[in-house]
């Protein structure tokens, strides 16, 4: 086992401790053509050496690629002139376009590519499989290289497609293009579940645990939103734009800046005071234990753009007011965290946040502070998000994307979570917990020393002792700030498998030593190394705070179980992990046959289920 293990599964307080961005996959989505896919492109051209591949998308931004992968934004923004339609014995397609090459050849733009060597007599199909298209119907441009005829490029709804021998075979060049019309961030990754996201035009889409494509999901929250809306309106008698609801209270916002409320769970609608707001309501919060607190984003080119009211609607009071330094942008999304009074917006201008007391009146005194800055420069954002423990950020970048970074919040109040995969969990004995918000250090409970194993500014690391009791423990943590109270619910066992910051969990090929990733699958027969924490005591007992002997660890008291595909596998051995502390090892035996492609593991202690992961195997 390397030291690899440890600084991956550490990588966890990452999140904590950066205040950058990081890109969650790429902006290519799989729809089953012949490479990946994106979004639509109106036009495409090179430059008058071939040197250069330009793009325009359907939002009308240029970029261009010299190397057919990486795509820049363009400073040229001169198309060349469309040229008169040459004369052809027949068109293959109904409103087809024509283009000469200027080699002989035609193109015929339509639902698919033709071309004809003469003269329109006869055409092929370039792009046909049946009665589809290897690339997507719709296409819009066609480019032929000056310097080889046979390099042609498309440009259609499904992204840009490049061909080397004149349409036999074709690929995208859609991975780096940064043209994914994301509406909507649906959920941020959880157990074998990914980031999904609506895109424009393609519905409901997933990235996968350690993933780069963004995969079609069969999500249900798109028609349900639909539906809700649809209800709320035709009770409110309005045309709604968007909603927001927690437990029976609703709130339902208008294309002009109006919000009513519902305190029965849509039964009945009354109107609320919005003061000057004009701008269409995009996007409505609705604080899930105090339903009294909800913000509002509001699109449109005036001011205001972002709205809170503390008393269900009775006022609602401007965030941007006159002379805000909230850029005066369309905003299309926000969100909050009521304990740590924080509120995020995004806008046509980025990503912003602020300090705002989401429990009481009074005139706000807002400063807005930009998240941008390490954000593709001259993008805008079309929704912001936060995860379900409130410590990480997610913002849908125009054209890019998705992107994640530490939530600045974190540091205003400090929780606990598993350092494991940062859900809210209960702990247990001998696991490892992570402290968000803070240096600790040293922490107290229930008699018992908790020892620290690391600590930062933002995020610390602690153990739990073996022999902590539960159901519930109240921790005394020192801080830099001064003496700390947090509640914490302690279980004889809670399992949970490590996972990185995209959600890939920690295994290891048992033979090799291998970390398995997206690109490193398992394979059949083989055994590998779950890295957890949470399984409890152990025997014989060992000391908290100390790493663990590597020449025959302590074995884990309670029986553990491992589930591939819901099916049960061999487990071999639990124990502590040697060298390591609060973390423990499980070995599986995966059988000799299995279906190659993503795999679901999770693992069982003493019948208590750990989050369930997603792995590669391959025969």
């Amino acid at each position: 086992m390397g030291g690899t293990v440890l600084l991956l599964a550490l990588a966890g307080l990452a999140p904590a401790q950066s205040t950058n961005w990081r890109r969650v996959g790429n902006s290519a989505v799989d729809r089953l053509l012949a490479s990946p896919a994106t979004g639509p492109v109106d036009n495409v051209w090179f430059s008058g050496s071939g040197g250069t591949l330009y793009a325009r998308t359907r939002s009308g931004k240029i970029f261009e690629t010299a190397d057919y992968e990486i795509w820049l934004p363009s400073q040229n923004t001169t198309e060349p002139a469309m040229q008169p339609a040459p004369t052809v014995a027949r068109n293959p397609e109904n409103g087809a376009r024509l283009v000469a090459s200027g080699f002989g050849r035609v193109y015929a733009v339509g639902r698919q590519l033709y071309r004809s060597d003469d003269g329109g007599r006869s055409w092929a199909n370039l792009t046909a499989f049946k009665t589809e298209s290897v690339i997507g119907l719709g296409q819009r441009s066609v480019a032929i290289s000056p310097a080889n005829q046979d390099q042609i490029v498309v440009a259609n709804d499904f992204g840009v497609w490049r061909s080397l021998d004149g349409g036999l075979s074709w690929a995208g060049l859609n991975e780096f293009l940064p043209n994914l019309r994301i509406q909507r961030i649906l959920a941020t990754p959880s157990g074998t579940a990914g980031t999904r996201v609506e895109i424009d035009g393609t519905g409901a889409m997933e990235l996968p645990p350690g993933g780069s494509v963004w995969q079609p999901v069969d999500d249900r929250t798109l028609a349900s939103d639909a539906a809700r809306l649809g209800f709320y309106a035709a009770r409110a008698g309005v045309a709604a734009t968007a909603y927001g609801r927690s437990d029976r209270t609703v709130y339902v916002g208008t294309a002009d800046g109006r919000i009513l409320i519902s305190r029965d769970d849509g039964a009945s609608f009354l109107a609320t005071d919005t003061g000057r707001a004009s701008g269409p309501v995009e996007r409505i919060f609705v604080d899930p234990l105090r339903p009294d607190v909800a913000l509002a984003a509001l699109g449109g080119p005036n001011a205001p753009h972002v709205l809170r009211t503390w008393n269900a609607g009775t006022f609602w009071d401007a965030l941007d007011p006159n002379g805000s330094n909230l850029p005066n942008a369309p905003a299309h999304a926000v969100t909050g965290e009521r304990a740590a009074g924080a509120v995020y917006v995004a806008t046509d201008q980025g990503v912003f946040w602020a300090k705002v007391d989401l429990d009481n009146a009074g005139t706000p005194n807002v400063n807005w502070i930009s998240l941008s800055d390490r954000l593709p420069p001259g993008t805008g954002a079309t929704d912001v998000r936060l995860d379900a423990a409130g410590i990480r950020l997610y913002a849908a970048v125009e054209g890019y994307g998705v992107y994640a970074t530490a939530a600045p919040h974190r540091l205003r109040n400090l929780r606990l979570v598993s350092a494991a995969d940062f859900s809210t969990r209960a702990a247990a004995p001998g696991s490892l917990v992570s402290v968000i918000g803070g240096r600790v250090s040293s922490a107290r409970g229930g008699n018992l020393d908790y020892p620290v194993l690391a600590a930062a500014d933002d995020a610390s690391q602690i153990q739990v002792p073996f022999d902590a009791v539960g159901p519930n423990v109240t921790l005394a943590l020192v801080t830099g700030n001064g003496n700390v109270r947090l509640g914490m619910q302690v279980q004889p066992v809670s399992p949970a498998i490590f996972v990185g910051l995209d959600g890939t969990p920690i295994l290891q090929d048992a033979e090799t030593g291998l970390l398995l990733d997206a690109r490193k699958a398992a394979h059949a027969d083989a055994r590998l190394l779950v890295f957890a924490t949470g399984l409890g005591k152990v025997t014989p007992e060992w000391p908290t705070g100390l790493a663990a002997r590597v020449d025959n660890p302590p074995a884990v008291a309670a029986t553990i179980r491992a589930f591939v595909n819901g099916a049960p596998v061999p487990v071999t051995r639990a124990t502590l992990a040697g060298g390591f502390i609060g973390f423990y090892a499980i070995e599986v035996q995966l059988p000799a046959i299995n279906n190659s492609g993503p795999a679901e593991l999770y693992i069982t202690a003493d019948g208590v289920e750990s989050n369930r992961v997603q792995f590669l195997i391959e025969q």
